[in-house]
């Protein structure tokens, strides 16, 4: 299984689930990632630090650490 985190640039991959707890998880869920919802990657800082993502039509920038709480397929 593979991370947010671990998806290069220009690919689109579903959520699988979420793991982590508490305040972050629920935080990337009002970000509106949840389970089955589609992400395209736009792009990866060099150093991979923060990930800019699209999901339901809108742009996310996500710290490495939360990109890593995020499984996807």
């Amino acid at each position: 299984m593979m991370t947010l985190k671990d998806v290069c640039c220009k690919k689109t991959v579903k959520v699988v689930r979420l793991s982590g707890e508490g305040p972050v998880k629920r935080r990337i869920m009002d970000m509106g990632i949840t389970k089955g919802v589609d992400v395209f990657v736009r792009k990866v800082a060099p150093f991979g630090d923060p990930v800019e993502v699209t999901v339901r039509g809108y742009e996310l920038s996500l710290r490495k650490a939360d990109a890593e709480m995020i499984l996807v397929e």
